[in-house]
């Protein structure tokens, strides 16, 4: 599971959420913060450049290789939901291919595999519309 959560002050919700949590980020920089958590086991992060107001999110279901997103694309097109994809693209410091849907209330959740962390910049904070 992934909920990726804005925020206005990354040092205070760092501060917090280690505090929650009871371990450090596993990978900071200047306006992200992301935890790997086992129990329970999710990916949470924090940032400061994403879309939407602070304490807005977005949620996700991560997959542990390429196949697994593709079997995801399989169900998410199967279930008759629209979908946008995003491949190759570099997210939160990190390698990533993504497909989104969008709940009936907008609410957007994505589908992804991660291939790892990534020398250089932020990359997008950009979601696509997912057409209905």
């Amino acid at each position: 599971m992934h909920i990726g959560l804005q925020v206005d002050d990354l040092d205070e919700s760092i501060e917090f959420y280690t505090r929650l949590f009871g371990v450090e980020p596993t990978l900071r920089r200047e306006d992200y913060a992301k935890w790997m958590l086992d129990d329970p086991r999710v990916n949470f992060s924090l940032d400061t450049r994403g879309e939407g107001e602070a304490g807005s999110a977005h949620y996700g279901i991560q997959v542990e290789s390429r196949s697994a997103l593709e079997e995801m694309r399989d169900h998410i097109d199967t279930s008759g939901m629209p979908r946008a994809d995003q491949d190759d693209l570099v997210c939160g410091y990190q390698l990533q291919h993504k497909s989104w849907v969008t709940d009936p209330h907008g609410l957007m959740w994505e589908a992804f595999f991660t291939e790892g962390v990534v020398d250089g910049g932020y990359g997008t904070a950009e979601m696509p519309t997912v057409e209905s």
